[in-house]
């Protein structure tokens, strides 16, 4: 699922490929991509409407309409926004938006899970200090982390509210920082040497900076190297990011850890693939307590 870095790449892109662009038309191939809202209506409320911007949010890609709407574009697992790309899979496009100079911005997804709305831009500004659970994800998304606003002080705010929480799971949630994904959660845990089911509220003040730090470093490099394309991610023009040869530790488990050379680990946690040096990130005492329970062989019986 392309994350923040991906996200921000595509949208650097588009935005000096169709702003000033004025859609003639929109077009949609499958009757899902709008919901809840119906294409047709969609279509009437994009028709005539000049790009001003293109920004992200999130994971979203935001076109900024005038008039004060925005096209929110939810890439998902397999969604790809293409501009001037030949040789595109006519079965995978979702959804086409014509422009009166003839050219066309498509949208392909082989999975069918990405969504396009048109909403009030003044709904994605606002940061969910105060999570509206049962709202649209685009109007309760959390802090920015290469914003101003991603402080040291403001990460550790967040560790005090929510010091139960395993910090990757916290990490992902999109409603305290928006744009997190798995693969850059746990390049950035690696760094930071802070093992990914550690308790928020367990972290020392040196951990949180090494965190806050991590962070952004990681969403940087991802962001200078085009994205990760693993599976199905490209960029508007159809071309691959090269941040996967980059990765510390995703995807590389039984390989030595390139700090200290210790085999990397691949575990699940929250139902996600998570990948450590279990000697870099030392497991916290009650996971190490657990592992050593499961490890004691069983007393023989008389």
């Amino acid at each position: 699922m392309p994350e923040l870095p991906e996200v921000e790449t595509i949208a650097r892109q588009l935005r000096g490929l169709v702003v000033d662009r004025t859609i003639r038309d929109f077009e949609s191939r499958w009757i899902r991509l709008t919901d809840p809202e119906p294409a047709e209506v969609v279509a009437a409320r994009l028709r005539g409407r000049r790009i001003t911007g293109v920004r992200r949010r999130g994971k979203f890609v935001v076109f900024d309409l005038d008039g004060g709407d925005a096209l929110v574009v939810s890439l998902r697992m397999t969604g790809k926004l293409l501009y001037g790309v030949d040789g595109v899979d006519e079965r995978y496009v979702r959804g086409q938006i014509h422009f009166v100079d003839g050219t066309t911005l498509r949208f392909s997804d082989t999975r069918k899970f990405g969504r396009m709305a048109v909403v009030d831009a003044s709904a994605l500004d606002a940061k969910g200090e105060r999570p509206r659970p049962r709202a649209p994800l685009h109007s309760s998304l959390g802090q920015e982390p290469l914003a101003r606003g991603f402080t040291l002080s403001w990460l550790r705010s967040l560790l005090r509210r929510r010091p139960r929480a395993a910090i990757k799971p916290l990490l992902l949630d999109q409603r305290a920082i928006a744009g997190i994904g798995n693969i850059y959660a746990i390049e950035a845990l690696w760094r930071a040497r802070i093992h990914p089911l550690r308790k928020a509220g367990s972290l020392r003040p040196d951990e949180i900076a090494r965190l806050h730090e991590a962070i952004r470093w990681a969403l940087r490099k991802g962001i200078r190297l085009g994205g990760a394309s693993r599976r199905d991610y490209v960029d508007a023009r159809g071309r691959q990011g090269r941040m996967q040869r980059e990765f510390q530790v995703y995807g590389r488990a039984g390989a030595p850890c390139p700090r200290c050379g210790r085999p990397i680990l691949r575990t699940v946690v929250a139902g996600r693939g998570t990948f450590h040096c279990p000697h870099c990130q030392r497991a916290p005492r009650s996971e190490r307590a657990a592992r050593a329970m499961t490890a004691a062989p069983r007393p023989r019986r008389p």
